[in-house]
């Protein structure tokens, strides 16, 4: 159903992210996928769970355009290079989640954002690009769910420091906030889950997203 009122509103691209699979060890539900790729209007990523090219092949065979991949990335990196030799760069994005340790420095995050790999995001960006992702997925935990807006000193430090695109996610909470992660961010794109998708009380969920007007008058114009 979200889908179907994401399609009516005319969403860019929609992310589709099993956030506990891989802390699970729960492999890619295929027959699900299908089913959401199949409503959607528009291109569809999917990460979850994902170990594995001969899942990469049936994910991308159900109508996805692209895998997102996070634990794997820091665990078996060749991953990152399979994928983009046998089905091309445009095809792989890699997800880092990344959040200020008790020192606070950036270190990038696994397991659902509760374990400290130790790894710098810049130079884990740089290498996940060398192998041959095609696009970052750049999530801060620290602001997730906040709406206080992107955490740009981050963004713009891995954005600058790569030669794809990278999409900036956590803290959105308003149209301004996708406009500031770009022009002052060097994003390329912008991404936000909370700011779209409210849960009320009772279970009721309210989906919400600005309209094309909105859009085009307070971001595309002023870019």
């Amino acid at each position: 159903n979200a889908v179907k009122i994401f399609n009516e509103k005319e969403v860019d691209e929609l992310s589709l992210i099993d956030i506990t699979a891989g802390r699970e060890g729960r492999k890619p539900n295929i027959k699900k996928i299908r089913e959401i790729a199949s409503e959607a209007f528009m291109p569809v990523s999917y990460g979850g769970g994902i170990t594995h090219i001969d899942e990469v092949k049936e994910i991308l065979f159900t109508g996805i355009e692209k895998v997102i991949i996070n634990k794997s990335a820091v665990h078996n990196p060749q991953l990152i290079s399979d994928i983009a030799e046998k089905f091309g760069s445009q095809s792989i994005m890699v997800s880092i989640d990344v959040k200020k340790n008790i020192w606070g420095k950036y270190r990038v995050y696994t397991e659902g954002a509760t374990k400290d790999t130790g790894l710098h995001p810049v130079q884990f960006a740089k290498d996940c690009v060398r192998k041959g992702a095609g696009e970052i997925l750049l999530t801060s935990i620290d602001r997730d769910g906040t709406y206080k807006g992107f955490d740009l000193e981050i963004t713009y430090a891995v954005a600058s420091a790569i030669s794809v695109p990278l999409v900036a996610c956590g803290g959105a909470g308003s149209v301004t906030d996708f406009l500031n992660a770009v022009k002052e961010g060097n994003a390329s794109a912008v991404a936000a889950g909370s700011m779209f998708v409210f849960q009320r009380p009772h279970n009721a969920v309210l989906i919400s997203y600005p309209s094309q007007e909105a859009l085009e008058r307070q971001l595309y114009s002023t870019l």
